[in-house]
């Protein structure tokens, strides 16, 4: 689905139009993407919802407020693609984003229910952090 999203985006993205909106969503999902990815060492995660066997609890960097800043990074970039994209293309784009969400919700509802199981202290991380979006959801 992102990569349908990046594909529909890529021509409006080259237009010298001020699609500074899309350029801030692009940049603040890569830059969250990184961050997660320094905060959770490579060989930590899984593309799965299952833990990893002898995984950590990370509650560092961007996990420190929301429980999957790389989910959050995934919709950004989305969300980017969606702005930059014109016409049909918008509502394609548009669609295509609201379909990445429910994925990606479905997942995190899931992962959280491993993660539960697999770490005690994931009941109180839980209870303290957001599932997307800082203090919000």
């Amino acid at each position: 689905m992102l990569a349908a999203l990046v594909a529909a985006a890529i021509p409006s993205l080259m237009q010298p139009d001020g699609r500074y909106g899309a350029w801030l969503a692009f940049a603040s999902g890569g830059g969250l993407g990184a961050w997660s990815l320094a905060a959770n060492r490579i060989g930590n995660f899984n593309i799965r919802p299952i833990p990893r066997q002898g995984g950590l609890l990370i509650c560092s960097g961007p996990y420190r407020w929301i429980r999957h800043p790389m989910y959050s990074a995934v919709m950004l970039v989305g969300l980017g693609c969606a702005l930059a994209a014109r016409g049909n293309a918008f509502i394609l784009a548009l669609a295509l984003e609201f379909a990445l969400f429910g994925v990606l919700l479905a997942k995190a509802v899931v992962e959280e229910h491993w993660m539960q199981l697999s770490h005690p202290a994931y009941a109180a991380y839980k209870s303290r952090t957001k599932r997307f979006l800082p203090g919000v959801f």
